[in-house]
């Protein structure tokens, strides 16, 4: 406990440069051809590594949901010769962090280790995403879990109201899923279906490396030759890109609650549009910005209707929304929804003040050097920034771009992209006061 204690200590003590600095970020290409982003800082011996292997549960076969989330919860179960308790020992006394998760439109593998253990922290990565064991017992000890999770899940109006959501607006798609799978897909799912998933999905095509820390261009190229070149070059194919189209009107999920959970979204802004940062901006002053909002002061504030909402771009790989989320009692649904749309509108039609743009960008700028406070969070931005299309000068002109937006921006986008018209509701609960689409 004393060695991974110390290994926190030294992910924290690495960032305090790095945090208040310009990042430098080089691109490293492997003997091998696989493609990396590093930052190196050499002050502190530890390094968080990264990797992100574009495609996730979305790439689950109808007959197999769930194989995914299943499969990459078994990668630190054992592999090669250590069944999951020497897996686990190996990993303890190494003091190395390595995790795995699934998510939509991805899967990622995180790593973190002191340069002293390197190569053996290498070598136990290299196993889990080669040699996984996939033994009956820990399938079996690991399926329960998720399935447990699943069960928890249908008593959440939260997932509820998202599942819904995601059923209606992308009826058809693989986003339609549930990323879990059901209970019934879990308990069907063998062996074969989880070294199917992993074929699919961690591939050399699509994987997105950041790495931080005590490392060189040349070590971290040899790493990534060691733990990839193994995988398959090429996986699934990826699912196709597609519209945000909901039905009309709201849709309700009974649920035996005293509040609503309401989602509500229209078509979004894709990534690498000209207006995606007023868009963002926009988004901040509308309901991103937390109690300084708009949905904020009027929702909450004003009529205390609820203790908190929220709106974000939802940017998918291949569907983009302008999405929000609001819980208040059944008998006010009504009056929340109402006052979405209205601000929403408002919007629309009269974009934001001066006081407002500056308040946003101040805030926006003076936020982000924040989210590079860990080795991990600098690695993983890397990443995700390569999986999205961003160039590697991303981090040092993000801020510039934030301050370019203009009023004017923000009013034409808004007009162009916000209709209150267009707002789709999935609500979980017993709301007073909306009428169902039929």
């Amino acid at each position: 406990m004393m060695v991974r204690a110390a290994i926190a200590l030294v992910a924290c003590l690495g960032m305090v440069k790095l945090a208040h600095a310009g990042v430098e970020i080089e691109e490293v290409t492997s003997p091998g051809g696989i493609d990396a982003w590093l930052v190196e800082e050499h002050s502190i011996p530890f390094t968080a590594l990264e990797l992100y292997f574009e495609g996730g549960t979305s790439l689950d076969r109808e007959d197999a949901l769930g194989a995914t989330s299943l499969m990459m919860a078994l990668l630190e179960e054992g592999a090669g010769e250590m069944d999951a308790r020497a897996f686990a020992a190996a990993r303890e006394e190494l003091a190395a962090d390595i995790s795995f998760d699934a998510g939509l439109d991805s899967v990622t593998v995180s790593v973190r280790f002191l340069t002293e253990n390197r190569n053996e922290a290498i070598a136990l990565l290299r196993a889990a995403l080669n040699e996984p064991r996939f033994d009956t017992d820990a399938v079996e000890r690991v399926r329960g879990q998720l399935t447990s999770v699943i069960r928890s899940d249908e008593q959440d109006p939260s997932f509820l109201a998202r599942r819904a959501f995601y059923e209606s607006a992308f009826e058809g798609h693989p986003y339609a899923y549930p990323s879990n799978g059901t209970v019934e897909s879990v308990a069907a799912l063998t062996r074969e279906d989880l070294i199917t998933a992993k074929d699919a999905v961690m591939v050399r095509e699509r994987v997105h490396v950041g790495a931080v820390g005590d490392i060189t261009a040349e070590e971290l190229g040899a790493i990534l030759d060691e733990v990839l070149t193994g995988l398959p070059e090429t996986g699934a194919t990826l699912p196709a890109d597609i519209e945000f189209n909901p039905p009309v009107g709201p849709l309700i999920v009974p649920y035996d609650t005293s509040q609503s959970l309401a989602l509500f979204a229209q078509q979004g802004i894709d990534r690498a549009s000209p207006d995606f940062f007023p868009a963002f901006v926009m988004n901040h002053i509308l309901g991103g910005g937390g109690f300084s909002s708009r949905l904020t002061e009027e929702v909450r504030e004003k009529r205390g209707l609820s203790y908190g909402i929220a709106t974000y771009l939802v940017l998918r790989n291949h569907a983009n929304m302008i999405m929000g989320q609001v819980a208040t009692a059944n008998e006010t649904a009504g009056d929340v929804i109402d006052v979405v749309r209205d601000e929403w509108q408002r919007m629309a039609d009269g974009g934001v003040t001066d006081a407002e743009l500056n308040a946003a960008i101040t805030y926006l700028t003076g936020a982000y050097p924040l989210r590079f406070d860990g080795n991990s969070r600098i690695a993983g931005t890397l990443a995700s920034m390569q999986m999205v299309g961003l160039d590697v000068d991303y981090i040092n002109t993000r801020n510039d771009q934030v301050a370019a937006v203009t009023r004017e921006d923000i009013a034409r986008v808004a007009a162009q992209y916000l209709n209150s018209d267009d707002l789709f509701f999935a609500i979980a609960g017993q709301p007073e006061g909306i009428a169902e689409a039929q």
